[in-house]
């Protein structure tokens, strides 16, 4: 299926004049300092923006909800629903990952970062074909809580939404990812009242932890994420801002669709 959507938007896509698209979307590059330092920052910025990739953000917000309340699923831990990890990762990141990986092969992306908005879309198509299917199964099952339904159209919704304005300007995939985390904490601390959850760390014991803790960590972690994305010249301040919105509003949007 990925082979025949890969051969098909090649056919839409050329790469004709991608360098040329590609350096004209680049954000003008910070200056940090000696060629050691701007090394070392390009690195971990670069190690962030792996860690914290778009496409793996819908795992995070599965493992956090099984974190911060495990007995909606139905279990007492995250370990217990290990199975449940695995199918969000291997239809969210895994076999999206495959296909821009395929693409990438049949020169229809320059590069992995895709620089050029035009470039997207193929990928975004692909995602969003994964998303959609993955919140319609949620929907449909009863053993799957609402705030994981709710999470996951708010992910698909922005998605479509970054694929909507990546026809007239380019945003932040990473920042809508992260926004839409924050999003998701946010709901469950302000709708669902889930204030606080206890943490278990094996010897270290047992921790009481506020969810408004959480969702500030998120904030500080969406800062250092953006900031990453503008060292490695991959994005504008407005770019991120665009996606951070999206990120968030998309979530608040899918909690009045579901609520």
């Amino acid at each position: 299926m990925i082979l025949l959507c890969g051969v098909f938007l090649k056919l839409l896509l050329p790469v004709k004049g991608m360098e040329q698209r590609r350096k004209a979307y680049l954000a003008p590059p910070i200056d940090t300092g000696s060629d050691m330092a701007n090394s070392i920052f390009r690195k971990a910025a670069t190690i962030i923006s792996v860690l914290f990739h778009p496409l793996l953000m819908v795992t995070y917000m599965t493992a956090m909800l099984l974190i911060i309340n495990p007995y909606q699923f139905g279990v007492f831990s995250i370990v217990e629903q290990w199975k449940l990890l695995l199918l969000v990762f291997m239809s969210t990141f895994a076999m999206p990952a495959f296909a821009v990986v395929l693409m990438r092969a049949l020169n229809m992306i320059s590069s992995f970062e895709m620089p050029d908005p035009k470039e997207r879309i193929g990928p975004y198509i692909i995602t969003g074909v994964f998303y959609l299917w993955m919140f319609i199964n949620f929907k449909h099952n009863p053993t799957i809580p609402k705030t994981l339904t709710i999470g996951m159209l708010g992910a698909t919704i922005a998605l479509f939404a970054s694929f909507f304005f990546n026809n007239f300007t380019k945003v932040s995939a990473h920042a809508a990812g992260i926004g839409g985390l924050m999003g998701v904490a946010a709901i469950n601390y302000l709708y669902f009242n889930f204030d606080t959850f206890t943490l278990h760390l094996g010897s270290l014991g047992l921790f009481e932890i506020s969810t408004s803790f959480v969702l500030v960590l998120l904030i500080l972690l969406a800062g250092i994420v953006g900031t990453a994305r503008l060292v490695l010249n991959a994005h504008t301040p407005g770019q991120l801002y665009g996606g951070f919105f999206i990120g968030v509003a998309s979530q608040f949007i899918a909690l009045a669709v579901l609520a």
